[in-house]
């Protein structure tokens, strides 16, 4: 969908460089098939990453290796699955084995593939028509998986990128393709289905509404050493902002204050304390002018303005209770 279009289009790309030259690898198939591709990449690297395990535990082992050797070796090993610091470790390593004076295979294979000796960052992004609809199946087997990857969801509550057409994401009464008389039923509650797989770190984030908590949450998901998912509101020129969308940023923090958006975190290996709720307690009394501050939602009212007007009633309430539930969880999951 749209994350491939703004996330590698020339001339332009969001993605760089660090100040050695590294980057990201980016790769994208099909739309539907986007969290299977990228549980592909992690599994790939995965299984180099463990031949050179092996590789690296013979050369510890080895009577020609030196005590320095042996030990960025071993340094290696122990931070094996930790990216914050293998990075440094696999510096120490290869440095180590280009000082080491010896015709060992088993050496000569490591620094052969030293460029996936690093424990990597495998990011998943797509939009909500991927995550919550088309591609729901492939996400929910992904995040089964137990494996240490990253979804990012970029959630516009529509197709964006297919001519916006309604999805399991778009709320009740918006107004889209195939749901012209404002949309019947609810948003599915997708970081609720993934907490409750117990072991799925889940983040709910609005970067406009709340910049600290973001970076706090995508820090958090990189650090966990299992399946995260973040879903991330992304305002989207579908909705029609009456403002511009030069403006969504202060959208993004009007749909936090009115409750329309709720900020939370759920971390498995919180100990006692697994479920944050970020948000502050919404100011409900503007509910209703956020919504009309949008064209997918004040265009009903200008056609059947009871249709209009009850379904955007319905879609307060289910605002409402879902902060209620979110409040019950912090009880739920902090025991």
């Amino acid at each position: 969908g749209c994350s491939s279009i703004w996330g590698n289009s020339s001339p332009s790309t969001p993605y760089t460089i660090n100040s050695k030259g590294q980057g990201p690898a980016w790769s994208n198939s099909l739309f539907e098939d986007n969290a299977e591709f990228g549980y592909g990449m992690l599994l790939a690297q995965k299984a180099i990453r463990e031949g050179l395990k092996a590789k690296v535990e013979e050369v510890a082992a080895s009577d020609k290796a030196s005590e320095e050797a042996k030990a960025a070796c071993n340094e290696w090993l122990e931070t094996y699955g930790c990216g914050a610091t293998n990075g440094t470790a696999t510096d120490k390593l290869v440095a180590a084995l280009e000082a080491l004076d010896c015709d060992c295979e088993e050496r000569a294979e490591v620094l052969k593939n030293k460029d996936f000796l690093a424990k990597k960052s495998q990011w998943i992004f797509g939009g909500d028509g991927w995550a919550y609809d088309i591609g729901f199946g492939g996400v929910d087997h992904v995040l089964a998986s137990g494996k240490d990857i990253n979804v990012m969801v970029f959630d516009t509550e529509v197709y964006s990128n297919t001519g916006g057409q309604s999805s399991k994401s778009t709320p009740t009464g918006a107004v889209a393709q195939f749901a012209a008389g404002g949309k019947e039923t609810g948003k599915k509650d997708l970081p609720g289905i993934a907490m409750s797989y117990g072991y799925v770190y889940v983040a709910h984030i609005d970067m406009g509404g709340d910049m600290q908590q973001t970076v706090k949450a995508i820090a958090e998901a990189e650090a966990y050493p299992g399946p995260s998912l973040i879903i991330a509101y992304a305002p989207c020129i579908n909705h029609g902002i009456k403002k511009g969308m030069a403006k969504a940023m202060t959208e993004e923090k009007l749909a936090l204050q009115t409750g329309y958006w709720n900020n939370f975190r759920y971390n498995p290996l919180g100990g006692d304390k697994k479920f944050t709720l970020d948000s502050k307690e919404p100011d409900f009394t503007g509910y209703q002018d956020f919504l009309k501050g949008e064209v997918r939602y004040l265009s009903l009212g200008l056609k059947n303005p009871e249709r209009a007007k009850a379904l955007d009633e319905k879609n307060q309430a289910e605002s409402q209770a879902r902060y209620e539930h979110l409040k019950k969880l912090i009880d739920l999951y902090n025991n």
